[in-house]
């Protein structure tokens, strides 16, 4: 009952667009106090703002913070919708690349949620059911059709962070199927193959296994 849902729909304001997936292979960071690596698979997960799914997944938020932070969770949650690093969503604007200065593709005028997880996220088929985790080739094979850009459904799972850190929202990644094709973010691949001729013997062809409560505050950019 904590997963969230985010189905891609064809009409344009439901679409729900990934943007920089570690789905083939995770994120790897340093800590520079600890030294310890940080592996995370993780996504942004892109929508309108009057999008069913990302009001639901607000209204939960606020739910399990007035649960937590009771009296406090108004102000609790005043201060984490103040500060983009204490929260995994926000506005399309607060994504600026740090060279151009510009704000990155397909994040103008749109929100976002930011997921992640230590472990891979289950993959589902195009037929409905997850590749069996065991089967490495056909994980590998799914991840590596999600690019960003592309339109996906995906389950995640709000959490809300209490700890020496500091108090903050942050979301699981727990489930990701490909749902469609869309203008991929950036420069996208790059088409060689007016580079080469043929060979006298034509390879193989490429095989795969497996087929808000009221009272609670906002944040600022769902205020109007």
């Amino acid at each position: 009952r904590d997963l969230h849902s985010f189905p891609t729909r064809r009409s344009s304001d439901f679409n729900v667009r990934m943007s920089f997936p570690h789905l083939a292979e995770p994120q790897r960071k340093v800590s520079p106090e600890t030294g310890k690596e940080r592996v995370s698979y993780s996504a942004d997960f892109i929508m309108a703002p009057d999008h069913p799914g990302f009001k639901q997944f607000m209204a939960k938020v606020n739910e399990m913070a007035l649960a937590k932070w009771k009296e406090h969770a108004g102000t609790v949650m005043g201060i984490i919708n103040g500060d983009r690093k204490l929260r995994c969503y926000g506005d399309g604007s607060q994504k600026v690349n740090s060279k151009t200065f510009q704000i990155y593709d397909g994040y103008a005028g749109m929100v976002f949620v930011t997921a992640g997880r230590d472990q891979p996220p289950q993959i589902i088929q195009p037929d409905g059911t997850p590749v069996d985790p065991t089967n490495t080739m056909a994980y590998q094979a799914l991840t590596r059709t999600m690019y960003g850009g592309c339109r996906v459904n995906v389950a995640l799972k709000p959490w809300l962070q209490e700890n020496k850190h500091g108090r903050g929202v942050r979301c699981d990644l727990v489930a990701v199927q490909f749902a469609g094709d869309d203008k991929a973010f950036g420069e996208g691949a790059v088409d060689a193959s007016g580079m080469f001729g043929a060979v006298a013997a034509a390879p193989a062809a490429p095989w795969f296994l497996g087929g808000a409560p009221a009272g609670m505050p906002l944040p600022p950019f769902m205020q109007q």
